[in-house]
């Protein structure tokens, strides 16, 4: 027992700045803020009942303006959508690295669902419009959820191997234990009566219940 809370104690939850739309290096400003409209009005409204003519009047832009940069409004979504993956595919790789299969789930469980509180709007569209991309977008964005996937399946399989958790199945587990802090996403708002540090510090230790940490 005393090895399992030092091991605890000694998890690596890493602080991230919370940017509307994660990854823009290179990224010009016009571009940014119709990502950012773009993100607004999804979160609001939903991808089918948003229309161009409502994320160029966020953006302070003509309709035609949203044109130069994306080809459509589903191009829009597909930029959204990738980034969002691929920082929460960073996020969630970094955590499974911090250290032994204890360590790692609970950076795991608590920096993401920290990360789907303090980035709801990225979270609810990345998850919850994802089925409005085209085919060949839908498939580059599943490329970033089988390694998010595989990640968390890596950790338990280690801790299984170890002695560290009790799992009787793997794939079954890790869509649990992803789901939970997903679903943060849909319910989480601005003011809720938890932080995103409780609700992290909260989910990390309903992580290791599930796979038989005590």
């Amino acid at each position: 027992m005393t090895d399992g809370i030092r091991l605890r104690i000694g998890a690596r939850v890493r602080t991230y700045d919370v940017h509307a739309i994660p990854l823009t290096e290179g990224v010009t400003e016009t571009a940014l803020r119709l990502m950012e409209a773009a993100a607004d009005a999804f979160s609001d409204k939903g991808f089918h009942a948003t229309t161009t003519r409502d994320i160029a009047g966020r953006a302070g832009l003509s309709p035609a303006g949203v044109y130069v940069h994306f080809a459509s409004k589903e191009a829009l979504l597909y930029s959204i959508c990738m980034r969002g993956h691929t920082a929460a595919r960073d996020m969630i790789v970094d955590a499974a690295a911090s250290g032994p299969p204890t360590v790692a789930l609970e950076a795991i469980m608590t920096n993401f669902s920290r990360w789907h509180a303090e980035q709801y709007r990225i979270g609810r569209i990345v998850q919850y419009e994802f089925g409005h991309l085209t085919p060949g977008h839908r498939e580059s964005v599943l490329a970033l959820r089988k390694e998010i996937d595989a990640a968390v399946r890596a950790v338990l399989a280690e801790g299984n191997a170890r002695g560290e958790f009790q799992v009787d199945s793997i794939a079954d587990t890790t869509l649990a234990l992803l789901s939970l802090c997903i679903d943060v996403a849909r319910w989480y708002q601005p003011g809720s009566k938890r932080t995103p540090e409780e609700i992290g510090a909260t989910y990390g230790r309903l992580g290791l219940r599930l796979v038989g940490v005590t």
